[in-house]
């Protein structure tokens, strides 16, 4: 029996199982091994297809990449257009667009790739149409848009589900757990947080399913057995969305409030060809990205303050020196810093040093 077989008889089972307390413990095993079959049959096919296609290999450039992922004809390539200026083909017909069109949208100082992907349909996870390729492109964005029109928000489920088959999970963190392996001792689960979502008995289950017979594990957060699985895989990706609710130009508020209530998400109501919301849709994007403004200041110069550089929250001088130069880190001696991050005004920091946004910093440099 081969893989696809094997996955087939275990979702047979599933189905033939009806849900509830007493059995919610042997269906989550069986997604586990249909989960480590599917993983299996990935890594074969990655092995056999190893040709590249032109058009879906497009190089990241800018402060960040986001991506548009719709079903045809729901307005991607307008919305491109208004966000950068690029000319991305429109018709009003399905599949206009036939690769991957890159522009770029300008922002308060930053410069946001913006990919207009080729319209999906249901089953592209599993290769109908141009879907592996087009959900790809998708792994490297750091916000994805879904794009849905205003008479079909049902698609809003189509496109989740579609992105999740392939590994990519939208507005979730990693799961906070660890799993060190060890050769003796058995499972041992230390529970920092209670586990209410699946038994420990499940999760040293799914262990074992996934080759594990002794090992160390550490749960920091409630997670479920799905969860745990994607963790042992280690194949996700995890990215925010933002769900755009097209062509609101062609009904009335009514309309929009009751579509509101069918959608899982928030959303943004935008029209592209009445350029309605555009510019909401551009600070959400802005501030999703979660830019800081770092102002640089050469030894004994002025500070520039007109042309910011844009890095993410959270990032280190050594963030900024790989932004300038590669090689800045080599010959980097201290940094001295202005702003909120310091407690006084020039403070000389070392390359672990988190800034803040609107910081000024000097890089000082060996001899």
């Amino acid at each position: 029996m081969g893989i696809p077989e094997k996955i087939k008889a275990i979702q047979d089972e599933i189905l033939r199982t009806q849900l509830n307390k007493a059995t919610e413990h042997h269906i989550g095993l069986l997604k586990a091994k249909i989960a480590k079959l599917k993983r299996e049959q990935e890594a074969d096919q990655v092995k056999k297809s190893a040709k590249k296609q032109d058009g879906f290999d497009v190089k990241r450039t800018g402060d960040a990449t986001v991506v548009f992922i719709g079903l045809p004809s729901v307005g991607k390539s307008t919305l491109l257009n208004r966000l950068t200026g690029s000319k991305s083909t429109v018709g009003a017909f399905q599949f206009t667009t036939l690769t991957v069109v890159p522009g770029v949208m300008n922002y308060r100082g930053a410069k946001i790739q913006v990919l207009d992907l080729p319209g999906i349909i249901k089953g592209a996870s599993s290769g109908k149409g141009l879907g592996k390729r087009i959900l790809s492109v998708a792994r490297s964005a750091d916000i994805v848009l879904l794009v849905l029109d205003v008479f079909q928000p049902y698609h809003e489920d189509v496109l989740i589900n579609e992105l999740g088959n392939i590994g990519i999970r939208l507005n979730q963190s990693p799961p906070d757990i660890v799993i060190e392996k060890s050769t003796t001792g058995g499972i041992a689960v230390a529970q920092q947080v209670k586990l209410k979502k699946m038994s420990e008995k499940l999760l040293k289950e799914i262990l074992n399913v996934y080759g594990y017979t002794s090992a160390r594990v550490v749960i920091r957060e409630d997670i479920d057995s799905e969860q745990l699985v994607d963790f042992i895989n280690g194949n996700k990706t995890y990215a925010k969305s933002i769900t755009i609710l097209n062509k609101i130009d062609l009904v009335d508020d009514a309309f929009v409030k009751k579509v509101a209530k069918k959608l899982k998400t928030d959303f943004i109501p935008a029209s592209a060809d009445s350029n309605k919301n555009i510019d909401e849709l551009k600070e959400r994007i802005y501030q999703e990205l979660e830019f800081i403004r770092i102002y640089l200041r050469p030894k004994g110069g002025e500070t520039d303050f007109k042309e910011p550089l844009i890095v993410r929250k959270g990032n280190t001088v050594l963030d900024v020196c790989n932004k300038l130069h590669r090689s800045l880190k080599k010959d980097f001696r201290y940094g001295l810093v202005w702003g909120k991050s310091v407690k006084f005004g020039g403070q000389r920091v070392g390359l672990n040093h988190v800034l803040i946004d609107e910081d000024v910093l000097t890089i000082i440099k060996r001899r």
